[in-house]
């Protein structure tokens, strides 16, 4: 039996809470896909066992809070963080040197991709936190912008294509590469911007040391 199929097992016998409890896993780092979540709670929603738009303001509710504790963790303990197995296992020295790269690299804006990003998602977060270079209200900002794009798109998706699974299924995998390939356009370009202003600011200083 595939995920998608538990997912909706479990869905359809305890409705909004489950979508909600699953998403707060997903965001805490429990290797559970968010975008086939999201589809699922979506498809109850078709089905007629939910409405969809209650499972839209739901799924931002349980996505929002599970990036939120992962911030919050960080934000909070700091380096200390990486003594709890869970998060060591998360969040592992390669992993922590990749994220503080892309932060250095892309600013802000890693926090936005992060949402489309499965594998990092979680360290990002973690990450952010620990630096105490963010504030929470920016974090919320940033995570919530890129939740109202891909929540709504992925419930909404599941609900349309609750009848007829196979065309369901089509978009999904169609989706998630339009997701990856829309990011990889998105970091190109702000990494273009960010050389740029670095290229600026070093050509600024050189003329006022002149």
């Amino acid at each position: 039996m595939d995920i998608l199929q538990i997912l909706l097992d479990f869905f359809t016998g305890y409705g909004y809470l489950a979508v909600f409890l699953v998403l707060l896993a997903c965001g805490c780092g429990v290797p559970i896909p968010e975008d086939i979540t999201l589809v699922a709670g979506g498809i109850i929603s078709g089905l007629g066992f939910a409405n969809v738009h209650w499972m839209v303001a739901v799924g931002m509710a349980g996505v929002l809070l599970g990036d939120g504790l992962m911030f919050a963790l960080g934000h909070h303990y700091g380096h200390r963080v990486l003594r709890f197995k869970p998060v060591a296992h998360i969040l592992t020295q390669e992993r922590f040197l990749a994220v503080q790269e892309k932060f250095d690299r892309y600013g802000n804006w890693v926090m936005f991709v992060a949402r489309f990003l499965p594998g990092l998602r979680s360290p990002i977060f973690i990450t952010a936190g620990m630096t105490r270079r963010v504030p929470y209200w920016r974090f919320l900002l940033m995570d919530g912008f890129a939740a109202l794009i891909s929540v709504p798109v992925w419930v909404y998706l599941g609900y349309l294509g609750a009848a007829n699974r196979e065309w369901l299924m089509t978009w999904v995998h169609r989706g998630q590469a339009g997701i990856l390939i829309a990011v990889a356009v998105l970091l190109a370009g702000i990494a273009m911007v960010c050389y740029r202003r670095r290229k600026n600011s070093h050509a600024a200083a050189l003329t006022h040391k002149k």
